[in-house]
């Protein structure tokens, strides 16, 4: 387990779908928010794995042991932010190991990305990457990697 870190914060959200989690990066507005209310929901449904938040808005980094960890803010604990209804609460999980990058409203979208865009470094560790086109919707596409081999 991880260390009680003094980690980068960040501006992101992150869910744990199993025992993985998916760290939802992009600039203010992509959808990051939505992305993981989409996963909790989908979680719920049994579409994938059940889901829990980790954080959103801001979310702490923390790379140790090859593993790059994240973590929700403690200020933030427990919120996730419903456009059209604000500031919202729900049970939210500890540290996990991220197992997925979800880069939204990524410039290099492509149908068939090359696969050197499905991967990124991130504190000196590689992560499978998902680059989701601005507009486009993220979900299906983070279900079928955690869902399909």
């Amino acid at each position: 387990m991880m260390a009680q870190p003094q980690g980068a914060s960040v501006h992101g959200s992150a869910v744990l779908v199993g025992e993985r989690a998916v760290l939802i990066c992009g600039p203010s507005g992509a959808g990051k928010s939505r992305l993981a209310l989409d996963l909790i929901l989908a979680g719920r449904a049994g579409q994938v794995p059940p889901a829990t938040l980790i954080g959103d808005d801001r979310v702490v980094l923390e790379a140790g042991d090859g593993v790059l960890w994240v973590r929700g803010v403690p200020e933030l604990a427990g919120l996730i932010e419903i456009r059209g209804l604000g500031l919202r609460r729900l049970p939210h999980a500890g540290p996990a190991a991220v197992a997925l990058v979800v880069d939204l409203a990524a410039a290099d979208a492509e149908r068939l990305p090359p696969p050197s865009a499905l991967r990124t470094n991130m504190n000196g560790i590689e992560i499978p990457r998902i680059p989701v086109a601005a507009g486009y919707c993220a979900l299906p596409l983070v279900a079928g990697f955690l869902t399909t081999s």
